[in-house]
């Protein structure tokens, strides 16, 4: 297969439909399937990939749902429920058939049942608020029975779990953070939490700790910024992404983006490489020419090809290709027709 379906969501009122040629090295606009305001992540239903959510990052916020369609065009919004919190930066569904979203600026979420059909909503989700004078919840991501929260305000990873019912969820406690951290989105893999902090622009490891409230040390705690950042730089970490071992990828790999919010890089800014065994180790910082990469999505065989793109600038939405086992990028396709880009998800 050489040809690729790529949905990229965005601040606008539309969601993209990208086809990525890897043997032409070409990436075209299909279509723009218009949407809520500000579709700015977007997530696959878990198992039904013609079902895509999208959050509304608005005040108040939204959920919608769709129905993907030929050539990556999207049907609907077939339904939309109030997020019942402002900006919610991030929704994932989850394997029981229910839907997370959390709202980045009133500290809340909602995990939402699914009710006939995965493209329509219950309205029996309660409301979870995260216990903290600062709270700004990031990312939802489900492991086990438990669903784990990163909360950049907070410092916290909290670990909730179902109380009963879907829809019905509660705090049974937390993974505490370092402190002024920012913990914006993770990774797990086995029994290990690789957390990405915005604020301190690090990339941590450690042990999931045994629920509810158990500590346990940082096994790494390494920087992700690139050397020789220009004079007035303001960093930020972005996104996570974890690539488990190929056969022509022999290696575990976590790649991490930063987003520099001052002074432009003219090389754009970059995305990290760690090496993962046998332990967490920096390999290679690789400059995109983007401007503050938000959202970053691996696709193709054995995950070859990783699409991302800013939320600043005009360099577009660019595919790079792994190299070297996967310790580097080489981009292969670029398109400018829309300037920025904030998530993505592979249909092909």
């Amino acid at each position: 297969m050489v040809n690729f379906t790529i949905l990229a969501g965005g601040y606008s009122s539309f969601v993209a439909s990208y086809l990525f040629n890897s043997d032409a090295s070409s990436l075209s606009i299909l279509n723009q399937s218009p949407t809520g305001l500000n579709p700015s992540w977007i997530s696959l239903h878990p198992t039904n990939k013609s079902i895509l959510y999208s959050v509304n990052e608005n005040t108040p916020g939204a959920l919608q749902s769709f129905e993907i369609g030929a050539q990556g065009a999207l049907i609907g919004p077939i339904d939309t429920i109030n997020s019942e919190g402002g900006s919610p930066a991030f929704t994932a569904a989850l394997s029981t058939g229910q839907v997370a979203i959390m709202n980045y600026n009133t500290g809340n979420g909602l995990i939402i049942p699914t009710t006939t059909d995965p493209l329509h909503f219950s309205q029996s989700a309660n409301l979870i608020t995260f216990p903290a004078s600062v709270s700004h919840p990031h990312m939802a991501l489900q492991h086990g029975n438990e669903v784990f929260i990163p909360d950049l305000g907070a410092d916290k990873i909290w670990r909730l779990v179902e109380n009963g019912s879907p829809g019905n969820w509660r705090i049974q406690g937390f993974i505490t953070q370092p402190t002024g951290s920012g913990p914006r989105h993770i990774a797990v893999r086995g029994n290990t939490l690789y957390t990405l902090h915005e604020l301190s622009s690090t990339l941590t490891q450690q042990t999931i700790p045994p629920a509810p409230n158990g500590t346990s040390p940082l096994i790494a705690n390494l920087s992700i910024l690139p050397p020789d950042l220009p004079s007035g730089s303001d960093m930020h970490g972005g996104e996570i992404l974890l690539t488990e071992a190929s056969l022509n990828f022999p290696q575990t790999f976590i790649y991490t983006s930063n987003r520099n919010t001052g002074n432009v890089d003219p090389r754009g800014d970059t995305i990290a490489i760690f090496s993962v065994e046998p332990e967490l180790r920096l390999v290679k910082q690789v400059y995109t020419g983007i401007d503050q990469i938000r959202g970053m999505e691996f696709g193709g065989p054995e995950n070859e090809f990783l699409i991302a793109s800013g939320v600043a600038g005009d360099a577009g939405t660019i595919v790079f290709k792994r190299t070297e086992g996967g310790a580097n990028l080489e981009k292969v396709a670029q398109n400018t027709e829309i300037a920025q880009r904030s998530a993505f998800v592979w249909l092909d």
